[in-house]
């Protein structure tokens, strides 16, 4: 393990070890500990009791923060000429089909969120190399293959993310920023952790949501009292 910076120690220093902290002053305590000059990402790191292998135990949804992300989502859609008004008028930053295609099997993904209509996955099926492997690919389950292209938008835009569970059972996700209040930390995590316990595979047994962390970009993980979800 490489040698601690100053700030590394400071923000260990201001842990208490072994304390398991609210969720109100997890995010007190992660703004406290964050020593970055650019405004750090705000993550949540929740460890599930499910096995990831199994198919009806495979966590995955959609939340709307309602707070957003604090970051600047750039959107692509890909649709029909009949829906590329709408999408615009929502707040796509790109709006097309066949050239925006060809772009992306050039290797251009320079784009956060793609959202497309159902006709239209069989035209992006050919992507899915370059897509896949960077989390672009289109899925219904995430809403981002809609017929309503233009109300997709708007939901990303305002601060729809999706999640999935990781082989290890953990759900990773960027929730906010440093520069966020504690509130809005706060409220963002909770909505994020109930949108978790709302989709509890029936046939996951014991303890559902082992832990969760708290952290920021370069920062400490700091452990959150699940009970305290509920305050």
């Amino acid at each position: 393990m490489g040698k601690l910076t100053k700030n590394q120690k400071l923000a260990l220093e201001k842990i208490e070890a072994g304390k398991t902290y609210t969720l109100a002053e997890a995010a007190e305590k992660v703004k406290e500990i964050t020593f970055t000059k650019f405004d750090a990402s705000l993550d949540i790191d929740v460890r599930l009791g499910v096995d990831p292998r199994k198919a009806d135990q495979m966590v995955r949804g959609v939340v709307t923060l309602p707070h957003g992300t604090g970051k600047e989502v750039k959107v692509l859609v890909l649709c029909t000429p009949d829906a590329e008004a709408a999408a615009t008028a929502a707040g796509a930053d790109y709006v097309g089909l066949d050239e925006y295609i060809e772009k992306i099997k050039g290797g251009w993904t320079d784009i956060d969120v793609i959202i497309t209509q159902p006709a239209i996955m069989g035209k992006i099926g050919a992507l899915g190399r370059v897509l896949g492997p960077r989390g672009l690919m289109p899925n219904p389950k995430s809403g981002t293959v809609t017929p309503d292209v233009a109300k997709a938008v708007s939901e990303v835009k305002k601060g729809k993310i999706d999640f999935k569970v990781d082989k290890n059972g953990i759900v990773h996700s960027s929730i906010g920023k440093v520069s966020f209040t504690a509130e809005q930390i706060k409220e963002n995590a909770k909505e994020f952790i109930n949108t978790l316990i709302k989709l509890k595979p029936a046939t996951a047994k014991g303890t559902y949501v082992k832990s969760i962390y708290l952290s920021s970009t370069m920062s400490p993980g700091v452990k959150v009292d699940s009970k305290s979800i509920e305050d």
